[in-house]
């Protein structure tokens, strides 16, 4: 059998932002392929086909299992996963990736399939801030690794771009989550509007009624989270240098138009999706451009 290789291919997969593109420093570009691949593996793993959860969790402690093995250096061609743990193993080894970091992406994971199986849901923002520091944080975390920044403010301000990022995600989604029996939305955030989980289950995407008012609510004030969160995270573009610090600025002007697009939408994300697309490029470049220390609020109040 031919030995693993070294190298990650290019991603396939949609992204909302952009994944080891030109902009990143050239000798860079192979690491975060392999951090990419890595998690979006996991993610599939995690996600797709019709494995059984008991499966799923069971691939993945496997998958866990050849990330200890890769860390070690010790990734063979008998590797279920070489296009991945090749590359990765490369990586960790010629930059001194953290495995920790890794690892709690897994955690995330597998926090997912567990809630999903079981009903359960987060309680409060603090839950869901937690599911935020093992499911997006790590990522940012690893790329500050690559790129020689490790000092606590750009530490804290890339979780805040991080886990807008993952949250910007769930209030994109609902259509595609609540069919899937995933729920984000804190349970106390539900409470102050009325709603329970159970409520959902009586209008779109799981019945034919329109969402109420309190749901689209829900969605604005989770939205303007996320926005928040953003911000206190933004002022790290203006830290990174070059190249790295324009990938950052798209990246978080990405997030910051899919919230638009949410906006744009009414915040009825549970009837349909946003997604960014070719005709955004323009308006991501002025504003990546234009970019200042301070972001906008939201253009129209909450109720």
């Amino acid at each position: 059998m031919s030995a693993p290789p070294h190298i990650a291919a290019p991603p396939a997969h949609y992204e909302n932002f952009p994944v080891a593109s030109w902009l990143c420093p050239p000798h860079l570009r192979p690491p975060i392929a392999a951090i990419y691949h890595f998690a979006r593996t996991a993610d599939d793993i995690a996600d797709e086909g019709d494995a059984s959860p008991d499966q799923r969790l069971a691939d993945l402690r496997h998958y866990r299992e050849e990330l200890a093995a890769a860390a070690r250096g010790q990734v063979t061609a008998s590797s279920r996963w070489p296009q991945v743990f090749g590359p990765l193993a490369h990586s960790i080894s010629q930059f001194q990736l953290p495995e920790q970091l890794l690892a709690d992406l897994l955690s995330a994971f597998m926090q997912d399939i567990e809630k999903t199986r079981d009903g359960a849901t987060y309680a409060d923002r603090a839950e869901l801030l937690d599911y935020c520091r093992r499911s997006a944080n790590p990522v940012g975390r690893l790329l500050l690794h690559l790129y020689g920044v490790n000092d606590a403010q750009a530490l804290a301000q890339s979780d805040a771009i991080c886990s807008a990022l993952q949250l910007i995600n769930f209030w994109q989604d609902p259509s595609v989550d609540l069919p899937r029996g995933r729920f984000y939305p804190p349970l106390a955030d539900c409470a102050r509007r009325g709603l329970t989980r159970e409520s959902f289950k009586v209008f779109m995407p799981l019945a034919d009624a329109p969402p109420p008012q309190e749901a689209i609510n829900l969605i604005a004030v989770e939205s303007a989270w996320a926005r928040e969160l953003m911000a206190q995270g933004a002022p790290l573009v203006h830290r990174l240098p070059g190249r790295t610090g324009w990938e950052l600025r798209f990246v978080v002007q990405g997030g910051l138009r899919i919230l638009d697009k949410i906006e744009d939408l009414g915040f009825d994300t549970f009837s349909q999706r946003p997604k960014i697309g070719k005709a955004d490029a323009p308006l991501l470049v002025w504003r990546a451009l234009r970019m200042r220390r301070q972001l906008p609020p939201m253009k129209a109040p909450l109720r």
